[in-house]
């Protein structure tokens, strides 16, 4: 699986976004001039502290074309608040008569600095799992998976080192990794026909190496974070870039949804939880697109209408912001940024 930081793709959001209409920036009302960032900063704690609403960044943020990677900020760099024809903007200083990502001569040594050092848009301890391991599956994709029958020594539960023997691999397969994986809760839409599946949690156990193809195959356990059984299912690692610098923006359309489950199987969610929605690509939902949370309103009884029994309809109250980081066809996993409210199941999120 290869893990990278898409800096490039970055531009493509610029664009997207400077493309829309955007609402009028807000600055932060204690807003610095300058702020030199630092080791543990994110994206989202930076623009915070410019702006009201930190998805407007890509709406100020001014390229330097003459700096490398100017999309990504790093820990020294200073960000400095300016206005062009009455409109805020913001810009990076980068010390040095080198840029970053370059290789600079320091008698009698030469340093690099790695992309790896540039701040991420949010937590990625928070999500790290989320981007390389857990994947949302289908019943029917799961089922027909080749699945672990045995393990060598005859044990029920193995762990890494351990052999293990497979079945239902196709004829001629080449892939040499796979990913363990266990079925796990289903994902059900509250908006949906009677409730509807969209979806199943892919539980992540470990990861496989192919040894010896065949009905048994036999296979090597090269990771674990779960105990490995026999039934659990094998399927081809995903080989593709994640993204770790994404920029936050606001859905270029109206949107609205739920909350269909969090992490951990807590009713209150607050932040720095991991949420799923019942919004995927087939709604318009992007890596970035930042999301207010809904508390619903409860229906109360109106003990003063004189109306026997008549009960109100509260309406919903914002109770928290969040930020989407994988998308899947009908659904996404988001990150919850700001809670200054109980959040719960079920809650609505629409544009912020």
């Amino acid at each position: 699986m290869r893990i990278k930081l898409l800096g490039g793709g970055l531009i493509l959001l610029f664009l997207t976004a400077l493309a829309v209409a955007a609402e009028q920036v807000e600055l932060n009302p204690k807003h610095p001039e300058r702020y030199t960032v630092v080791k543990g900063d994110t994206l989202w704690d930076i623009a915070g502290r410019f702006l009201a609403k930190p998805w407007q960044w890509p709406d100020v943020w001014k390229t330097n074309p003459q700096i490398k990677n100017p999309h990504l900020i790093y820990p020294g760099d200073v960000i400095v608040l300016s206005y062009r024809n009455g409109a805020p903007q913001l810009h990076v200083e980068r010390g040095g008569a080198a840029e970053r990502g370059s290789t600079v001569k320091l008698s009698p040594k030469v340093r690099v600095e790695p992309l790896e050092q540039a701040i991420p848009t949010l937590p990625l301890n928070a999500i790290q799992a989320f981007l390389t391991q857990t994947r949302v599956v289908d019943k029917q994709e799961m089922e027909t998976a080749p699945y672990i029958v045995a393990s060598a020594g005859e044990h029920l539960i193995s762990g890494p080192g351990g052999k293990i023997y497979a079945r239902g691999f196709a004829d001629g397969q080449d892939v040499a990794r796979f990913g363990i994986f266990r079925l796990g809760e289903p994902y059900r839409d509250p908006d949906a026909q009677d409730n509807a599946v969209i979806g199943y949690e892919g539980i992540y156990v470990g990861e496989a190496r192919m040894e010896k193809p065949g009905d048994p195959a036999s296979l090597v356990i090269a990771r674990a974070v779960r105990e490995v059984l026999n039934g659990d299912r094998l399927l081809a690692l995903e080989d593709r870039g994640i993204e770790h610098n994404f920029l936050p923006h606001a859905p270029a359309q109206p949107v609205e949804g739920r909350i269909l489950s969090v992490v951990g199987g807590v009713t209150r969610i607050g932040q720095y939880n991991v949420v799923a929605l019942n919004l995927g690509k087939q709604n318009g939902m992007e890596v970035g697109h930042v999301l207010a949370a809904y508390q619903s309103g409860d229906a109360v009884r109106d003990t003063v209408s004189g109306k026997r029994g008549e009960r109100v309809q509260l309406p919903d109250e914002r109770a928290g912001l969040i930020m989407v980081f994988r998308v899947f066809e009908r659904m996404s996993y988001a990150l919850v940024m700001e809670a200054n409210g109980p959040i719960r199941l079920h809650d609505a999120v629409k544009n912020p």
